[in-house]
């Protein structure tokens, strides 16, 4: 399954170079505002250990991890939604996004100056939810229109659609994210087609200086007291720094680098990390003499449909699942020890995969 997760930010702020840090694609940075015309497009492989361990194993051919697309979406201003700055066309790019990297400046640089002249990330938060809140306002309010009619003409539904999109409305304009309303599904149907704008869940990035990369400063501290009511996750990573660790060839030289910041690991790791969790996702695995494999899936996700990420034949001609445990498999070595043990089970339709788990699938079509 494919998982989108847009960079979004006021320009000027170092969201590209988050991207570098993150992405096999490289793009140019610029100290000039609304100086690019399109959103950059680039993947990142998904971190996990997992996948060495379970290799160091069976030694396969490759090792081939999951994927995260990223979208590094041009930098808003105050009056996007109307046309302003870049104007509203990369919009449609977050609509598209299954979560957003809320990315906020928390440092100095004479050399790269802020459009507002100073740095505040609460202000630079509030202007993009402002313009995002707009959007949303605009899309709802044609909704609207359309349950006002079927109304009168007695469809069953439009009656409860019109209450749903009355209280978004509200809700929007109370300057409140449609994601803060929690929303039933029975709700969310109305307006899932909508892929309203404030409704996707939301990781916050504090770009700090080299010097604040740990513990943050008073710009990060004074920004995750203002958003600590909505229950998100504030990540502060200093992406200069990342995007030239990323530059490194050897991993020796990269952990050096790492160490010199006192970080165990990239903050970015951490960030495709929290991306998964909000998304209500998880890894399970194939492995095998050709690969040693990550799959994403969504928590709950049954055997047949775990099986269908791999591909839509396995879904439709599923028969059974061999499923071991990735701790039982690391202790016991190998798929005959884990069988021999009693560790390797035989799961039917109804099988709920859990994270971690080794399949191997047997179909019929």
């Amino acid at each position: 399954m494919g998982l989108k997760c847009g960079i979004i930010g006021i320009t000027n702020i170092g969201k590209t170079t988050l991207f570098n840090c993150v992405s096999e694609t490289r793009v140019a940075t610029s100290n000039f505002a609304f100086s690019t015309n399109k959103s950059n497009l680039g993947q990142v492989k998904v971190p996990d250990e997992r996948l060495f361990q379970i290799d160091s194993l069976i030694h396969s051919a490759r090792v081939m991890p999951t994927t995260v697309d990223i979208i590094d979406i041009p930098g808003l201003t105050k009056g996007s939604s109307k046309g302003e700055g870049v104007g509203n066309s990369f919009l449609a790019d977050i609509r598209n996004c299954d979560a957003l990297i809320h990315v906020v400046r928390c440092f100095d640089d004479p050399n790269l100056p802020h459009i507002e002249s100073t740095v505040d990330p609460v202000r630079d938060r509030e202007t993009i939810d402002l313009e995002l809140q707009v959007k949303d306002l605009d899309s709802i309010e044609k909704r609207m229109v359309k349950f006002e009619k079927a109304a009168k003409v007695g469809e069953k539904t439009a009656k409860r659609g019109l209450e749903v999109t009355t209280a978004i409305k509200d809700h929007l304009e109370n300057f409140q994210n449609v994601r803060s309303m929690n929303l039933t599904k029975e709700e969310e149907e109305f307006v899932a087609d909508l892929c309203l704008l404030t409704s996707k869940p939301v990781i916050y990035v504090c770009n700090v200086d080299e010097a604040s990369a740990v513990n943050g400063n008073a710009y990060s501290t004074r920004f995750i007291s203002s958003v600590s009511l909505e229950g998100a996750e504030v990540l502060i990573i200093a992406a200069k720094s990342e995007a030239e660790i990323a530059e490194l060839e050897s991993a020796e030289d990269r952990q050096a680098f790492l160490s010199e910041l006192n970080l165990e690991e990239p903050g970015v790791n951490k960030l495709i990390r929290s991306a998964f969790t909000i998304l209500n996702l998880e890894v399970f695995f194939t492995a095998g003499p050709k690969e040693v494999r990550a799959w994403t899936i969504h928590k709950g996700a049954t055997a047949p449909e775990a099986a269908g990420v791999i591909h839509s034949d396995l879904q439709r001609g599923f028969i059974r699942a061999e499923v071991m445990k990735y701790k039982d498999f690391l202790a016991l070595g190998s798929e005959a020890a884990c069988r021999d043990a009693g560790k390797l089970y035989v799961e039917g339709k109804n099988y709920i995969v859990e994270d971690g788990d080794i399949l191997h699938i047997r179909f019929n079509v």
